[in-house]
């Protein structure tokens, strides 16, 4: 289902390369994942999450402090796709592929599972553990994924690109985004900015998709280990955006009471309109 990010035209797998049917060929890296970003899709020499922020947030998601967001977003795929005998998954952002290896077994290798993520490291670490799934390096300015190829695709945080999506999902299929509560990690952000401040909450439609449903899943995080406050940290756009203080006072922390809560929106893809 992955396409040639230069031609958009489809791949074909031989033992060690993917290729189209114009020549363009892309090695298959020995992880079993395939690079598809284009150089004018990079921002930098090598974008996305470094090795460091990917350990991290494989190290955090572990301790199972996200796990009931796994479980809401597992039950709502299975239940959209309950009439759909072997679903095609793409996991948008799918970074060191916790989600998306969940979703995985959730289905119980009765879907077809596919990731992207524009970071080189988190592809590699997800390809490494989750062998039996498909993995590619690749931007959601540009997915390389074939159109209307998917009948669920999900975006946890990701870069939202409301033409892309449109795009991969066939007519009838789901989309489901996991966006931040207004208060997810504020404990956090106290202890990082002087003015802490809450997420905007709103339902946003999107081109050629019907707004379905918001699920809302919320809990409490707390944390004495200052390493997981720091992986938590580095999974987080505040990782990025923090000044030197904040990020001083943090390392310095000895404890960490935080809500956490996620929204799942959910929509349904129309049906394409014809002229006739």
């Amino acid at each position: 289902m992955f396409i040639c990010p230069v031609c958009k035209q489809p791949l074909f797998q031989t033992e060690k390369t993917c290729r189209c049917p114009r020549g363009h060929s892309y090695d298959l890296a020995s992880e079993g994942y395939v690079y598809l970003l284009p150089p004018n899709k990079k921002h930098s020499k090598d974008p996305g999450d470094n090795k460091q922020m990917v350990a991290a947030r494989r190290s955090f998601l572990e301790t199972g402090a996200y796990q009931p967001f796994s479980d809401t977003l597992n039950r709502l795929a299975l239940h959209l796709m309950q009439d759909v005998p072997e679903p095609v998954v793409l996991d948008a952002g799918c970074g060191e592929g916790y989600y998306t290896g969940r979703l995985a077994d959730a289905f119980q290798q009765k879907a077809d599972v596919y990731g992207f993520d524009i970071s080189k490291c988190a592809v590699r670490a997800a390809a490494k553990r989750y062998k039996s799934l498909h993995f590619a390096v690749g931007s959601s300015f540009g997915i390389p994924f074939a159109n209307a190829g998917a009948d669920l695709l999900v975006n946890v945080f990701a870069p939202i690109v409301p033409e892309e999506m449109k795009r991969v999902v066939r007519p009838g299929g789901v989309l489901i985004l996991a966006v931040p509560g207004e208060r997810h990690l504020y404990g956090l952000k106290e202890i990082l900015y002087d003015a802490p401040y809450e997420n905007e909450c709103k339902d946003t439609q999107y081109p050629g998709f019907t707004f379905l449903e918001r699920t809302v899943v919320q809990g409490r995080y707390t944390t004495t280990d200052n390493q997981q406050m720091l992986n938590l940290f580095a999974m987080t756009p505040y990782y990025w955006k923090t000044g030197v203080e904040g990020g001083a006072r943090l390392r310095q922390a000895e404890k960490l009471d935080t809500e956490i809560c996620f929204h799942f929106l959910t929509y349904r893809r129309d049906a394409d309109q014809t002229e006739g």
